[in-house]
């Protein structure tokens, strides 16, 4: 008898019973051959997922630093423009 049944599909169309299986191999397409004959890709796709906050702390962190990079004070200015005004 036919039944329902969860699935998830990556973005190539496999299907796949676990979120994060389809999430790696999301991750392994867009990294594509890492290693010989491209063994070390779902490795490193999955690495990505185990350590996704640290990584997406670090992503975070280069967006705010690079979005503010317009604000950033040179100290040495900084100091001479307060010694000037004194």
């Amino acid at each position: 008898m036919a039944s329902v049944i969860e699935a998830y599909r990556d973005e190539k169309g496999n299907l796949h019973h676990e979120a994060s299986s389809a999430i790696i191999a999301d991750i392994a397409a867009a990294l594509g051959r890492v290693g010989d004959e491209g063994g070390l890709t779902e490795g490193v796709a999955r690495l990505i997922l185990e350590k996704r906050a640290a990584i997406e702390k670090a992503f975070g962190d280069l967006d705010r630093l690079e979005g503010n990079s317009l604000t950033v004070i040179d100290v040495s200015d900084h100091l001479r423009v307060q010694s000037l005004s004194a």
